[in-house]
């Protein structure tokens, strides 16, 4: 008799189980997709507004480079307010003169190519920042949705442990089995609601975290069905590191040393001023021209040292610039093998996710029907979940290198190379 009963209960049990593995559709509800959290980062991030403020500074100081020196105006009066013949005016000689400056060695022109060289480099760097705020994003967004992901199983798994529970007490009722399987179902039990309550609070706040940086609330749900897509993986077509926007940045770091350089060089070689004016001389009412030409005489600075300073600064950026190379291609190649092993853990997860679920329902069935200790069916909803989590890690892990690949392979954008 209590086996008759038992076996009505399990399969009374069993039917409300397989309705929590089956979730009941839900509403519709507003999906925000990562194309959409994108758009929105790219126009809230203040790194990205920082960026084109750099162009705009940049941009004006290429201005500033192509100015010429200002020419002069001196006012001199001499022989004046002395003694004897010189107590007053009468003896003063009042001289006005106008000075101009000659740039020599090409400053002018090797100041600009600096400054354009600045420019492009701002230019790269606005590329840089939108393409660190797409990886910041996309990250984000892929932590949020498994979290999410995360969240579902664990009420998946508190409603198989509600189940459980009411199991365990209706054997238990009946004298079917020991009250020890209920005590254990009631520890299954809350652990499943603090998973639940703490899988809450981690969307709670990963949702937040990305709605800092989007720059507004979101609504709806993430893109579960974007989480879920891999695409192929395998030898692809080696990438050229030189067309890289992180090569970019370096080879325009030394194209401003090696600018630098060159303006040093125009340096050393020393200015004129040419003056001209008119000298009135009051005792005898008459003027005379003054003309004169000026130069700096290199005695102590030679601008050695300078050009000096500005070779070493370029080798420091040429060696950074084959050492940003060579982390460049370990990068892809750890970013491309963390993708491979993802998605091929992705792959095999879905055999064996079939497997844990029928493994567990099989478990509830033969224990509901006195077949199995409750020490298998734990077991089995412990391999449950553990492959569930792994199948979400794989997913995240996945989608984490994707976005690292893209970002370290992003494309440097052309330079238009203006010049003034």
């Amino acid at each position: 008799m209590y086996r008759i009963i038992a076996a009505l209960l399990a399969a009374a049990s069993c039917a409300s189980v397989a309705q929590a593995q089956t979730a009941p559709p839900v509403e519709a509800r507003e999906v925000t997709t990562l194309s959409q959290a994108l758009t929105l980062a790219g126009v809230a991030s203040p790194n990205v507004e920082a960026a084109e403020a750099g162009v705009s500074a940049a941009e004006q100081g290429r201005t500033v480079a192509g100015l010429r020196p200002n020419p002069s105006v001196s006012v001199e009066v001499e022989n004046f307010a002395g003694t004897g013949p010189y107590r007053g005016v009468g003896e003063s000689e009042t001289t006005v003169g106008f000075a101009l400056p000659l740039e020599l060695g090409g400053k002018r022109g090797a100041r600009v190519g600096v400054a354009n060289a600045r420019l492009d480099r701002a230019r790269l760097e606005t590329a840089v920042t939108a393409a660190d705020v797409r990886l910041r994003v996309t990250q984000a967004y892929i932590v949020a949705v498994a979290a999410e992901r995360r969240l579902i199983v664990a009420r998946e798994q508190l409603r198989i442990a509600e189940e459980a529970v009411r199991v365990a007490s209706d054997r238990v009722m009946v004298g079917a089995t020991s009250p020890i399987d209920e005590q254990r179902a009631q520890v299954q039990l809350v652990n499943a609601r603090t998973e639940v309550q703490r899988a809450e609070r981690t969307v709670a706040v990963t949702r937040s975290n990305l709605e800092r940086l989007i720059g507004q609330p979101i609504v709806g749900d993430l893109d579960q069905a974007w989480f879920d897509r891999t695409g192929t993986y395998g030898p692809t077509a080696p990438v050229n590191v030189e067309n890289t926007l992180s090569y970019a940045v370096a080879s325009a770091d030394f194209t401003i040393a090696d600018a630098g350089v060159r303006l040093a060089r125009s340096q050393r070689i020393p200015d004129l001023t040419l003056s001209a004016g008119t000298r009135r001389i009051e005792s005898s009412n008459s003027q005379a021209m003054v003309v004169g030409v000026s130069i700096p005489l290199p005695l102590f600075n030679r601008g050695t040292a300078s050009v000096s300073q500005a070779t070493a600064e370029r080798s420091q950026a040429d060696a950074r610039r084959r050492g940003i190379r060579l982390d460049a291609d370990a990068a892809i190649a750890d970013a491309t093998a963390d993708r491979d092993n993802a998605a091929a853990a992705v792959l095999a997860s879905g055999p064996a996710l079939e497997a844990a679920i029928e493994s567990a329902r099989i478990a509830r069935v033969g224990y509901g029907e006195g077949k199995f200790d409750q020490l298998v069916l734990i077991d089995a909803e412990r391999t449950l979940l553990q492959t569930r989590t792994a199948l979400i890690d794989a997913l995240a892990a996945y989608h984490d290198a994707e976005a690292r690949l893209e970002r370290l392979t992003a494309p440097a954008p052309s330079l238009t190379g203006d010049t003034q």
